[in-house]
């Protein structure tokens, strides 16, 4: 049982270590991380469809969801499983989500990206999590499998 745990230990640091390596090669940092949230959240707080759905369900909270997004994209750029957050049980029940605003999100994450990534490969690695989160908090919040039934398209 002791060699597993090690075994897995080691395959978590070289997991780490490699993130670590293809970040540093695309000029991502953990000030870079900070810098893409705080900016970010700043425009999505001020964008007149993203600001009051956020807003209603934050008010108050601002500092603490900040904290917990720098924390959640250092997660998944470094690799670090420092994140232990649940996404999708964040986002139920949130009043006035509706998929269109994952799109209007994903629009401005990438025009922030325009602005402040180091690079063309930094903007690409962020956008494509970002569209990957996108479609699972998508599919999680709103995917009725009902309405893939065969049946039901026949009619």
């Amino acid at each position: 049982m002791n060699n597993e745990f090690q075994g897995r230990s080691a395959h978590g640091v070289a997991i780490r270590e490699h993130a670590e390596a293809e970040m540093k090669a695309i000029g991502i940092d953990e000030a870079f991380v900070g810098i893409l949230v705080d900016t970010f959240y700043g425009r999505v707080l001020a964008h007149p469809d993203l600001g009051p759905v956020f807003d209603a369900r934050l008010k108050g909270r601002w500092p603490e969801h900040i904290e917990k997004m720098k924390s959640f994209w250092s997660a998944v750029a470094f690799r670090s499983g420092a994140y232990g957050g649940k996404p999708v049980q964040a986002h139920l029940g949130v009043a006035n989500m509706a998929p269109d605003l994952f799109s209007k999100w994903l629009e401005l994450f990438g025009e922030t990206l325009d602005e402040i990534a180091p690079n063309a490969e930094a903007k690409a690695w962020f956008m494509a999590t970002a569209e990957r989160i996108a479609r699972s908090l998508t599919l999680a919040l709103f995917y009725n499998p009902a309405l893939d039934d065969p049946a039901l398209k026949r009619s």
